[in-house]
């Protein structure tokens, strides 16, 4: 299973209907994978407040869209664990079978998606009851997902099909697939819901898509095994896992700009929704680092659990 993991509606509407803030995020949640644990990250302080015992080496995560839960899988205990992230608390969990790994929320809806590796399905989730609604077949071994912001769409970054699918979430149903480099796993897509960009670990670059069109508009390099991307002030972030580096690219252009030394096995990478800040997640160095995406500065580093992973969306 560790070789597995490396490559690797109020609770109804209301409760789930709250839109993205622009607002800085006040603290990040990230999976540390062999700790078995969940650290919470104080923003302004850059500091760990508080720990959460998760267990089955949690990886991916998601939050409520107002903010107050997060949604995370384990993949050696094969679960989905709800964590109140008001009270800090594990709050409810169920066994999913098979190989959850990557894992996102609805907007709007109170419904969770999460990437089953095996059996190359998506499975839909109802978030207040935790029960499994269906199974959307995919392609092989889906890792990354991702929402449009208006909730129509859902997409997942299948790894060994080397292609992203594109699913109806209401029809419950792929409507198409679209080619991306070698072996693609996270999955971002942009605020305006136009454009997709996949993190192709054998090929060392990045696909980006145009969704309504379901084509590709073109690819970047990017440093060794880029495993997650973010996008701020007109910019896009791969974390690219062996290099030890940020790969920056132009978004208008598709070009690269500049390489940032990071730090040990960069994994997980989120922009603050206001875009002041990029937040990564270091697998080797147990850090969260803080970049500046107008200057390209780390400006900041906390302290976290052991092999911090934040596979997904992590900032509060």
């Amino acid at each position: 299973m560790r070789a597995f993991v490396r490559v690797s509606a109020v609770v109804a509407v209301l409760a789930f209907g709250g839109l993205q803030s622009a607002a800085m995020a006040g603290e990040a949640l990230t999976t540390n994978q062999p700790a078995d644990t969940l650290s919470f990250v104080d923003l302004s302080a850059m500091k760990e407040v508080a720990t959460v015992k998760i267990g089955g080496k949690p990886a991916g995560i998601a939050l409520s869209p107002d903010k107050t839960k997060a949604y995370i899988t384990s993949p050696d205990s094969k679960e989905l664990v709800e964590v109140d992230a008001v009270s800090r608390a594990v709050t409810r969990r169920v066994t999913l079978g098979g190989g959850p790994l990557g894992i996102a929320a609805h907007p709007k809806l109170p419904e969770i998606y999460v990437a089953d590796w095996y059996s190359h399905k998506i499975l839909v989730i109802n978030a207040k009851t935790l029960a499994v609604v269906c199974a959307i077949s995919v392609g092989q071994s889906p890792s990354g997902l991702a929402v449009t912001p208006d909730g129509r769409l859902l997409l997942s970054a299948d790894r060994d099909s080397d292609a992203v699918s594109i699913v109806d979430i209401a029809r419950r149903e792929r409507i198409a697939s679209v080619p991306t480099g070698k072996r693609p796993f996270g999955i971002t897509i942009d605020n305006n819901g136009e454009r997709a960009y996949t993190a192709n670990v054998k090929s060392n670059d990045v696909t980006v898509i145009d969704i309504a069109s379901r084509s590709v508009l073109g690819s970047v390099p990017t440093g060794r095994r880029p495993y997650a991307v973010a996008l701020a002030n007109g910019l896009g972030f791969s974390t690219d896992q062996y290099g030890g580096s940020i790969t920056v690219f132009d978004l208008a252009k598709l070009v690269p700009t500049e390489t940032i030394k990071a730090c040990d096995h960069p994994e997980g990478i989120e922009a603050d929704p206001s875009g002041h800040d990029v937040y990564v997640a270091c697998w080797g160095d147990n850090v969260l680092l803080r970049l500046d995406p107008r200057t390209l500065k780390v400006t900041g580093k906390a302290d976290v659990g052991d092999g911090p992973r934040a596979f997904g969306k992590f900032l509060r």
